[in-house]
C-alpha cells in the first residue's frame, strides 16, 4: 500500500470547487476544464457536497435532467465522508473501497476544505508519466498522418 500521506500529495493542488446553485453543465465544463472528476461544493467555506462526473451520468443524463437547469444542489452527494490531511493515502483508499467511492476530501481540523485525493492518486508518479508518453505518441502519429 502506498506510504505516501496525504499532504504531500495534495501539496501545491489547487481546489476547485463549485457552488450549489450551479448548473450541472456548467460544473461539468469546469470539470472538463481542469481535468479532474469531482469537485466540492462549498458554501461559505464549508463542504456542502461534492459533484462527480459519476453524478452527471447516473443522475443527470440517465434520468433524463436538464444539465442546463439541473443545480449540482438537487444531484450532489452532502453526505460525505473526509480525511485529513496527516492520513496516509492508504487509509484514503480503504475508505473509498468500502464506500463504493472513488474521491475523498481533505479538510483541517476545523473542518475547512483543503484538498481533495482520488483513487487515481495511488497509480503513482510512473503512470503519470506513462500516461504523458502515450499522449506524446498519439500527438506525434497524428502530426505525421498515420
Amino acid at each position: 500500500m502506498p506510504r505516501r500521506l496525504i499532504s504531500e500529495i495534495i501539496a501545491g493542488r489547487t481546489l476547485v470547487t463549485a457552488t450549489k446553485d450551479m448548473t450541472v453543465r456548467d460544473a461539468c465544463r469546469l470539470m472538463v476544464e481542469k481535468k479532474i472528476g469531482a469537485v466540492l461544493v462549498v458554501e461559505k467555506g464549508r463542504i456542502a457536497g461534492i459533484f462527480t462526473e459519476r453524478d452527471a451520468l447516473t443522475k443527470v443524463l440517465a434520468a433524463s435532467l436538464d444539465p442546463d437547469k439541473t443545480t449540482v444542489a438537487k444531484v450532489m452527494v452532502a453526505d460525505l465522508q473526509t480525511i485529513r490531511a496527516a492520513q496516509p493515502l492508504a487509509y484514503a483508499l480503504h475508505m473509498m473501497a468500502e464506500g463504493g467511492f472513488r474521491h475523498v476530501p481533505v479538510v483541517d481540523d476545523n473542518g475547512l476544505p483543503l484538498g481533495m485525493v482520488s483513487a487515481r492518486d495511488a497509480l503513482g508518479q510512473d503512470m503519470l508519466e506513462l500516461e504523458r508518453e502515450i499522449k506524446r505518441q498519439e500527438e506525434l502519429e497524428t502530426s505525421i498522418g498515420y
